[in-house]
């Protein structure tokens, strides 16, 4: 039997577990990662994460440019390291807060603090988990959450992601409106009227009558949190799944869903019958909307023409 051999773990990785060799000489004032980083983070809290340059970042501290690669030598590397610096590690408070579907509640509030105190994170490419210590301690938390159900540790991974993912995109509706309402003036509320005027000025019950009803209910002004009524109903959802478990797996595992026809997707004679199936489409749509219009219009001629009793 052979023994595994450790993969060698890219720099940014090796920086964030603290296991990176330091360089040995370098400039006379004092440098460290741990500096670099908090000023990157600075900039990014002040402008935004398109800000963030190594020559800012070298600029803010007093430096050149050349002497903070001698620390961290590429920007997705200091990204990675921002990244792990803003979303910090869960409190312990998460793990005492009562039972699994609270403390994955509590999981998710406190994630979404840190995505609203840092929005910049929120612009930072998916390309994979990042393999970090804070992202750890994030899983492993709400792991811990689920330990005592019945689930697979694959489906435990699995609810997490629907705790993450909505805590990603709550940030990211929640951190874009408090932007418009800074470059704008204007509070929330102000702008949910002006989208609900567009709205009835240029969604009609023809095209779109689900919609139009939805706008004439007052969906689109009112004020409770969609996403953690999202969340509380995802939850009950694996709350009824962990029950189902008594008696056997209720479901198969499901497939990861793949882009149609991926193989031929870039064949250009297959891009211009898909197009015209779009356009198509959207005639025949189109056509419906008359049809509807010019049934109307003929129940009211008939109206008329029908004699007073």
């Amino acid at each position: 039997m052979t023994d595994a051999v450790e993969p060698e773990l890219p720099r940014g990785i090796a920086l964030a577990w603290g296991v990176a060799a330091n360089p040995q000489r370098g400039p006379k004032r004092e440098m460290s990662v741990e500096r670099i980083v908090e000023a990157a983070v600075e900039i990014a809290d002040a402008e935004g994460l398109g800000a963030v340059s190594m020559a800012a970042v070298a600029a803010r501290l007093g430096f050149t440019p050349m002497s903070l690669y001698r620390y961290v030598t590429a920007k997705e590397d200091l990204i990675l390291l921002m990244q792990e610096e803003a979303t910090g590690a869960p409190s312990e408070a998460t793990r005492t807060a009562g039972g699994w579907r609270e403390r994955l509640e509590a999981l998710y509030r406190e994630q979404l603090q840190h995505y609203l105190t840092h929005p910049w994170v929120l612009d930072i490419p998916i390309s994979g988990v990042p393999a970090t210590p804070n992202s750890a301690a994030w899983m492993d938390a709400g792991l811990s959450a689920l330990a005592d159900t019945d689930l697979s540790y694959t489906e435990r991974l699995a609810v997490m992601l629907l705790v993450t993912g909505t805590a990603h995109w709550a940030g990211t509706v929640l951190a874009g409106y408090a932007r418009v309402e800074r470059e704008r003036g204007v509070d929330g509320q102000a702008i949910s009227r002006s989208e609900d005027a567009m709205f009835r000025a240029l969604i009609t019950a023809d095209a779109y009558p689900e919609l139009r009803a939805a706008i004439e209910a007052g969906a689109f002004l009112d004020e409770s949190d969609p996403f953690s009524f999202a969340l509380a109903r995802g939850l009950e959802g694996v709350s009824a799944y962990i029950a189902a478990t008594a008696d056997g797996r209720p479901e198969r595992p499901q497939s990861w869903v793949v882009p149609d026809d991926a193989d031929i997707a870039d064949d250009k004679k297959f891009r211009e019958a898909r197009k015209a199936v779009r356009e198509a489409e959207k005639a025949l749509r189109d056509a419906h909307k008359l049809e509807r219009q010019a049934a109307r219009e003929a129940r009211d001629r008939r109206a008329r023409q029908r004699p007073e009793a």
